[in-house]
């Protein structure tokens, strides 16, 4: 039985999507407690695209392999993510390739596991893995087209919506199993008409052995950025359509007296250009912008921050999980949510004291929790060490591999008798 994990982006590219798909498949390639993998395992097989995450004129080589993963890198355009017509090409393309690769790659009983970069990608999945014979799980990240919907990219009501919705319906009934971060996710899609047996929750994770907790107020990048001695309120990865800055710049303007204090964004995405400028045009000397790093200082950029800031909108809670905040867990920083103060990360964050929610628009509640902590050194500690505990309990890289180790046992051609897992797991409680 080979695995075939499609994703349109796979090491060395430093995305969030790529970095736990890259995780998974060495993990499964790996085997348990690092011996080899299963004799019922043969192979571990990557589909993605040669293009690199906010870079387009950034080509990989067509094939490569990182241990036991083989790497097929497939043709497509590559016009970025600047305009809404490439992008869609660049999708499109994809779609394409990604058809043409199942065709050639799966034998029957092998496993197929289609994530959602780009979107839609298990509607095209779903004949080629039919038609070879094999098992289809689709490794649902966020939720497309609920998504557009909610940011108002596609109508509610539309043609394309309605067909877009019954696509992706069909596709998540026709496979094995669906594989989800969080209960509210899998209750959704139960809602929408998905076999509950068909749906799987596995958290998201990050690397725990790459990434460890660093002393306060350490680290080379801190030296380099002119941050020593600062306390250093950190935004690290992509600055999407989901995710609300306006709260933020106001809170850093509100606080831009105090000289001890800087905002950090590091990372890329449609919107950092638009939070660059506005932070520019409000004068904010306080908040300083820094490119996406590469993968060995990454332990180093999540351990830079005294706190993280993570933000989602709240209609994006069943449909986006912010990937994030599991290395800054793994780092053993504390959090400070803006968003849904009942949503998961807000819940999560409580439950383990390692963080604090405030409502998107309540810039008096983001700055005293920010003056609170950086006034109080302990605090950052206890929640620091609160955050490591609870990855260690609940979101390790050991602990995600092994239920996808477990499910994908459960699905081997001997052993179709296995039950699912269960969709009883929730955040930590």
């Amino acid at each position: 039985m080979q695995i075939i994990l499609a994703n349109r982006y796979f090491f060395p590219d430093e995305s969030a999507t790529s970095r736990i798909a890259t995780s998974l498949a060495q993990g499964i390639a790996q085997g348990p407690a690092g011996r080899p993998a299963a004799a019922a395992i043969d192979g571990v097989h990557i589909l993605a695209s040669r293009g690199v995450h906010n870079d387009a004129s950034h080509t990989l080589p067509p094939d490569g392999e990182i241990g036991a993963v083989r790497i097929h890198r497939l043709p497509t355009t590559r016009f970025g993510r600047d305009r809404l017509i490439g992008r869609m090409l660049d999708y499109a393309t994809f779609h394409m390739s990604v058809f043409t690769a199942l065709l050639k790659h799966v034998r029957r009983g092998d496993v197929a596991i289609i994530c959602t970069d780009p979107p839609m990608l298990s509607v095209t999945a779903m004949a080629a893995v039919r038609l070879k014979g094999g098992i289809m799980v689709n490794w649902i990240l966020d939720l497309f087209p609920e998504i557009a919907m909610d940011l108002g990219v596609l109508g509610r009501e539309g043609l394309t919506t309605r067909a877009a919705l019954w696509l992706r319906d069909l596709s998540l009934k026709a496979a094995h199993r669906n594989v989800v971060p969080i209960a509210r996710m899998a209750m959704h899609l139960a809602d929408r008409g998905i076999p509950v047996s068909s749906l799987a929750i596995i958290h998201h994770w990050s690397d725990g052995e790459a990434i460890r907790p660093i002393a306060p107020g350490e680290g080379a990048l801190r030296q380099e950025w002119g941050l020593t001695g600062k306390c250093v309120v950190g935004y690290s990865g992509n600055l999407g359509r989901a995710h609300e800055f306006d709260t933020v710049l106001a809170t850093a303007e509100r606080l831009k007296t105090r000289d001890d204090i800087v905002f950090l964004f590091v990372g890329g995405g449609y919107r950092r250009a638009a939070v660059e400028a506005e932070a520019a045009r409000r004068g904010l000397a306080n908040v300083m912008f820094k490119p996406l790093q590469p993968r060995e200082r990454l332990a180093e950029c999540l351990g830079l921050p005294d706190v993280h800031l993570v933000s989602l909108l709240p209609p994006m809670e069943p449909y986006i999980v912010p990937s994030k905040f599991y290395g800054i867990a793994a780092a053993g920083r504390p959090t400070l949510f803006v968003g849904d103060t009942d949503g998961e990360i807000a819940r999560a964050l409580a439950r383990a004291q390692c963080g604090a929610s405030v409502a998107i628009g309540d810039v008096d509640g983001l700055a005293r929790a920010v003056l609170d902590l950086a006034q109080s050194p302990e605090r950052r500690r206890e929640w620091g060490a609160n955050a490591r505990q609870v990855y260690d309990e609940h979101f390790s890289e050991t602990r995600g591999i092994a239920e996808w180790r477990q499910l994908i046992d459960t699905l081997a051609p001997a052993r179709t008798d296995v039950g699912a897992p269960t969709l009883s797991r929730g955040m930590p409680t």
